[in-house]
């Protein structure tokens, strides 16, 4: 039986397009088939992260929404750039974290149509495709290289200062301006345990982790000296969303990426402190009366949190392990109580995708933790090249840790993606410090020449790590 918190092939029966939002859509579409590949990403998402999800165009019962259609602008554009020109659409290679990210996002749409067997949830499901598998190639076209990816973290600055401002006001005022236009998915004021939790144009819980999660990239934009202005800002904007939403979620997404700063000055030393955690972990799983991950229900920042349930996502889905592995499973809300609200990205595509999915999606973050250790090393003593690195290494775990609280859908995914680009970019662009040559020893005053300098071989070369498209 289908799910009563699921129908598939429902929507909007009309058209809810605002005339400000369909001019700026043809604006955006323009400039995303005109602009330089470099600065497109400017205009695509400035203009997917400002119109609210129920924005949508319905044609022959079909729905595009105007993320959908943006998506299908920039895949048309880098298509025709692709075909008219030598434009590589993956500059790095399609590596190991491209190759995990797509199969992810496949495999997820082809189970759960094998799942379902229903016409009304194939339509459903190729509308979803788009939107995942869609924006990621658009992002990953996009951000070619270090030059996009610095303009992308400046981009998410200006979006976190504008949303910023709207929830504040919404703090305020009690009216949500993205609401404005028409289409945000939770109307009027959220009130939980006395606070007001500004919804935005995502919800709390879209608006608080967009923002927790960028708290790394902004403090490494910080240190870039032509960028402190924008990182400000960028910060500023990203502590009032994490403020007005009043969600434990976010501060979850801040805590993990500060933790992951933290543990700079212990760089060399990860490996240790890794097999530390997964040790600590078992030990607590033989001592502890309940599984350890019962711990999830003990994180309860803003008082009012609804942790147990992220526990019970968790539990529930490891006990039917064998309900979901093959091909997911449609009636999880049977479960338990409000088991119907997955809001855990790993349950999500464990549900929806089966273990294939769940698998491929653990690979994508394991690799792309690999690609920035392995490229972290080969920069050793080049502070600053490190430092990138590390935050945007820090950004991941944020992810991750808010992954458990959330499941990054509509607008959020593309936060996601675009995580995956920066590292696929940094770690291909990583380049090994110089290291004078040893000078003989009969030898008074060496000539310091460039040729004389031995260099470790460029990241991703065959001296070191064999194909370009492998870490």
């Amino acid at each position: 039986m289908q799910p009563a918190n699921i129908r598939f092939g429902g929507g909007a029966a009309a058209t809810m397009l605002h005339p400000v939002v369909a001019v700026g859509v043809l604006i955006a579409i323009v400039l995303i088939l005109t602009l330089p590949r470099k600065k497109v990403i400017v205009a695509f998402l400035f203009a997917v992260l400002m119109i609210p999800w129920g924005q949508v165009l319905v044609i022959g019962g079909i729905h595009f929404t105007m993320m959908r259609i943006l998506i299908l602008a920039g895949l048309a554009r880098a298509v025709w750039s692709k075909a008219s020109s030598s434009e590589s659409w993956f500059p790095a290679g399609f590596n190991g974290i491209d190759q995990a990210a797509v199969l992810w996002l496949t495999c997820s749409f082809i189970i759960v149509t094998l799942q379902w067997m229903n016409r009304d949830m194939l339509i459903a499901s190729l509308g979803n495709l788009v939107d995942a598998l869609g924006g990621y190639l658009a992002v990953r076209f996009f951000v070619p290289d270090g030059e996009a990816l610095r303009r992308t973290i400046k981009v998410f600055a200006a979006i976190c200062v504008v949303h910023g401002i709207c929830m504040i006001n919404e703090q305020i005022t009690g009216v949500n301006v993205f609401n404005l236009v028409g289409g945000v998915p939770i109307e009027g004021s959220i009130i939980r345990a006395g606070e007001l939790r500004s919804s935005g144009m995502m919800g709390p819980l879209g608006e608080g982790p967009f923002a927790g999660v960028l708290l790394p990239l902004f403090i490494w934009l910080w240190k870039e000296e032509k960028s402190r202005m924008i990182a400000f800002a960028g910060i500023a904007g990203a502590l009032a969303m994490l403020i007005t939403a009043h969600a434990s979620t976010p501060w979850m997404a801040v805590g993990g990426g500060l933790l992951g700063l933290s543990f700079w000055p212990l760089r060399k030393h990860m490996r240790v402190i890794r097999w530390g955690f997964v040790l600590t972990l078992v030990a607590l799983h033989l001592y502890m009366k309940s599984p350890v991950w019962h711990l999830i229900s003990d994180v309860n920042i803003t008082g009012d949190s609804s942790s147990y349930h992220r526990y019970t996502l968790v539990n529930q889905t490891i006990l039917h392990f064998w309900d979901w592995c093959l091909l997911g499973y449609k009636n999880y809300a049977a479960w338990d109580w409000d088991m119907w609200d997955t809001s855990n990205l790993f349950v999500t595509t464990a549900l929806t995708g089966g273990l294939i999915s769940l698998v491929c999606l653990i690979a994508a973050f394991k690799r792309s933790f690999a690609a920035i250790g392995t490229a972290r090393k080969l920069v050793e003593g080049d502070r600053r090249q490190e430092w990138y690195l590390w935050c945007l290494g820090s950004t991941l775990l944020a992810v991750v840790v808010t992954s458990f609280g959330i499941a990054f859908l509509y607008q959020a995914q593309l936060e996601l993606f675009a995580l995956f680009g920066f590292i696929a970019v940094a770690t291909f662009e990583a380049k090994p410090a110089v290291v004078p040559a040893v000078a003989p020893i009969n030898q008074r005053e060496p000539t310091r020449t460039l040729a004389s300098a031995r260099t470790v071989p460029s990241f991703g070369t065959n001296q070191l790590t064999g194909p370009r498209d492998r870490y």
